[in-house]
């Protein structure tokens, strides 16, 4: 880690951070948590809005592949995404739903100025964001696809999505 420059855990923790932040709205998997909390430490993230029945750290499982991102990305538990969501839209957040929604535009249609505090959503792994959740936000964004299945598994969209809107950022 010395010889690649990385922070300790402890410098990362009072790091300045990218004015992202992730909302998991009902994942069920916690590996896919621990995933998106490894992509969310990669891209130094403000942090990470765990919702619903969504699992919470500590966990092995959570542990097993977040690789100790758990210590390093911030993070709140809510009951319900639509009360993280109002709460996020209150602070001065953009909200984006990653979602196929009739109006929904291609990711790498989007531009993400580097000063916008931007908030993602992104939904259970079978049900997708939230009606109620999606109602709520700004837009939604759709990663373009040709297969067949017409979907990803949720910790590959963040990372692709995290990405697309990170990397102007460095």
């Amino acid at each position: 880690m010395d010889a690649l420059g990385r922070l300790t855990a402890e410098e990362a923790r009072h790091a300045g951070r990218t004015q992202v932040r992730v909302v998991l709205d009902n994942v069920r998997s916690m590996h896919n948590v621990g995933s998106v909390f490894r992509t969310a430490d990669a891209f130094m993230l403000e942090g990470i809005e765990l919702c619903g029945y969504t699992p919470r750290p500590p966990h092995r499982d959570i542990h097993k592949t977040a690789l100790g991102a758990t210590e390093t990305v911030p993070w709140r538990g809510w009951n319900h995404a639509a009360e993280a969501v109002r709460q996020l839209s209150v602070d001065g957040y953009r909200l984006l739903a990653v979602e196929q929604t009739t109006g929904s535009v291609f990711l790498h249609q989007l531009d993400f100025p580097a000063n916008e505090r931007l908030a993602v959503v992104f939904g259970n792994e079978v049900e997708g964001v939230g009606a109620d959740v999606l109602a709520l936000c700004a837009g939604s964004i759709e990663i373009p696809q040709l297969g067949m299945k017409h979907s990803l598994n949720v910790s590959v969209a963040a990372g692709m999505v995290l990405w697309e809107i990170c990397r102007g950022r460095f």
